[in-house]
């Protein structure tokens, strides 16, 4: 029974004057009324933080597109039968090139500039992100992309055709492998992503000029890029005097950024300043459009978190291994998918551990490694070289009939410290 409730008991003489219980009892009193202001206190705290945390859920929820995968016929299978499950998903950069000095490289609007594909191991120890170049020539399904079925044409062709389904179509076909997601990031929120965390250092060995598209990026080691110059630097095609005439070398850049990006969004100077995470993810989920199971920040954090646990170390981004077809035929300044493509697809339908051999000159860690790398090389080349007695001999299907063989198209080295200047990088 509380104070306030229990009867007062007679005054005696071994008992305190009867004046002095009323003292007793408020200041019992107050102390009931102080805990009971707290306790109601951290109650409305709680509650408006809970309301403000799922309206801005729904608010970041709500800035997300979603788009039906739907029927897309006879789709692979998983191939993987292990413990756990592996997780693939194709990533894409969408580039509308609006706006005066956006005419990169003669290009139309609408178009995806950037295709990764993020595999995710079943037991998330490692991760695989590949990046496909936009100039290979592949063949396209009809399901998935309005029944416009092509041979020999340019990868990036698909997200024309039939948006991000179609490419997610298009992969499965040339690959052989099972894709659950699609994410589609518009390149006008990432530059507003950027900004978010007050730019990001990159090193950038060349200042890169390209006067007729209105493109500078200032050199520096590092370089604290804002937005409209990250989108610059992972545009450009031109790097000094010389156009790069294939997507290596942008492939290459857009790796070293996101690298950069996600080391950004990590640090103290991000994660604990309240106002930049959430400038970060506004400006994130603004310009993503994904496949309608996907469009959630909840899945898509969990993913994220799962990213994080595997160690950004651990996370290689690869440039898929393609070789130049003949100068002068009808594909020229084209590429076709090599034999160590068509292994890298097979060992990622499998879930397996993708060998130096195959990383050796086409591989980045996404962050700065705390152990030893599996590959012996860090630095990606411009064409990456075949394997010549790991890889098998026969050429891969979904590679055209009209490859050249190896000995028409000599695949190059790995690039020394020049050609990392050439394609904007530091070695």
């Amino acid at each position: 029974m509380s104070d306030e409730s229990r009867p007062e008991s007679p005054a005696s003489p071994e008992t305190e004057p009867h004046d002095s219980a009323p003292k007793r009892r408020g200041k019992a009193a107050r102390k009931h009324t102080v805990g009971r202001v707290i306790l109601i206190t951290v109650v409305v705290l709680a509650l408006v933080t809970g309301l403000s945390t799922v309206y801005f859920i729904r608010h970041l929820n709500g800035n997300i597109e979603s788009i039906d995968i739907g029927d897309l016929g006879d789709r692979p299978e998983e191939v993987y039968k292990g413990n756990g499950e592996p997780l693939d998903i194709l990533v894409m950069g969408s580039d509308s090139r609006e706006g005066a000095g956006n005419d990169i490289d003669q290009e139309s609007g609408g178009g995806s500039d950037t295709t990764i594909l993020v595999h995710l191991s079943a037991d998330r120890s490692r991760a695989y992100a590949v990046s496909i170049p936009r100039d290979s020539i592949v063949d396209r399904p009809g399901d998935g992309c309005n029944g416009d079925a092509a041979s020999n044409v340019m990868w990036n062709a698909a997200y024309s055709v039939g948006g991000p389904v179609c490419t997610l179509a298009q992969l499965e076909q040339d690959t052989g492998i099972r894709v659950e997601h699609f994410v589609v990031v518009d390149f006008a929120s990432f530059g507003s992503m950027v900004d978010a965390v007050g730019g990001v250092p990159v090193c950038v060995p060349e200042d890169i000029v390209d006067k007729p598209r209105q493109i500078f990026v200032p050199k520096g080691d590092p370089s604290v890029l804002t937005g409209d110059e990250a989108l610059d630097y992972v545009r450009a095609r031109y790097v000094g005097e010389k156009i790069q005439q294939n997507d290596i070398s942008r492939i290459r850049r857009q790796q070293e950024f996101i690298g950069a990006l996600v080391t950004k969004v990590k640090s103290a100077g991000t994660l604990t300043r309240l106002d930049k995470v959430v400038k970060f993810l506004n400006a994130a989920t603004q310009g993503l459009t994904t496949d309608a199971e996907f469009a959630n920040v909840g899945r898509l954090g969990k993913v994220a978190m799962q990213l994080q646990g595997i160690g950004l170390d651990k996370i290689k981004f690869i440039t898929l291994p393609t070789a130049y077809f003949p100068v002068g035929g009808e594909f020229s300044g084209k590429v076709y998918w090599t034999p160590a493509a068509d292994q890298i697809w097979k060992l990622i339908a499998a879930d397996k551990v993708i060998p130096p051999n195959l990383l050796k000159g086409t591989s980045v860690a996404a962050g700065p490694a705390d152990t030893p790398s599996e590959s012996p090389s860090a630095t990606p080349s411009e064409t990456p070289s075949e394997t010549p007695s790991e890889t098998p001999s026969e050429t891969p299907s979904q590679t055209p009939s009209q490859s050249p063989s190896p000995s028409d198209n000599p695949t190059t080295e790995a690039p020394t410290d020049t050609e990392d200047n050439i394609f904007g990088v530091c070695a």
